[in-house]
């Protein structure tokens, strides 16, 4: 090798090195989600309500415009069929749903949401007294909305904590 392809390795090599540096020294992005849910409990028994809460933030630079939102049991919940359960509230301030007493819900936001503003919901889900247990149920939450006067898009799937529906113990003699 000559020495001025020695030079030219090297001198890509060194700023090789110091761009990866820098780029680790970068800090971590730490966005807040879209969308994020919390439980009440992670255990019930039939003809328990456990509480959802779910909240929507605007992580965009511009208002959004629009926003379409559906909750859906997910597919292990649908498989045990013995599992009953529905949506018996959607309470919060600029928020209304579509669907309560059903296991499935829309979700209507009062708009335009500013940037960094939220919208907080919670949703009671009633396990029916008659309720199979040993199961867990969980719901997932499709969420689209349009942002930048309409000309940007964002959507996702986010997922619920799962509750587990445990037996009643009995009654102690």
């Amino acid at each position: 090798m000559r020495i001025t392809d020695l030079r030219r390795f090297g001198l890509a090599t060194v700023l090789a090195l110091a761009l990866a540096l820098l780029g680790l020294g970068q800090p971590a992005g730490a966005d807040t989600p879209d969308l994020t849910f919390s439980s009440d409990q992670a255990s019930v028994t039939p003809g328990s309500t456990v509480n959802l809460t779910m909240t929507l933030t605007n992580n965009q630079a511009t208002d959004i415009w629009f926003v379409y939102q559906s909750v859906q049991p997910t597919w292990p919940t649908t498989q045990r069929t013995d599992l009953k359960y529905a949506f018996t509230s959607c309470t919060s301030e600029g928020v209304s749903c579509t669907g309560t007493g059903t296991g499935s819900l829309g979700v209507n936001y009062a708009i335009p949401l500013a940037p960094g503003a939220s919208r907080t919901v919670t949703l009671a889900v009633q396990i029916a007294a008659d309720s199979g247990c040993n199961g867990t149920i969980g719901f997932y939450s499709y969420l689209y909305y349009e942002y930048n006067n309409g000309q940007t898009v964002k959507d996702g799937i986010f997922n619920t904590p799962g509750t587990t529906i445990a037996c009643a113990t009995p009654a102690q003699s």
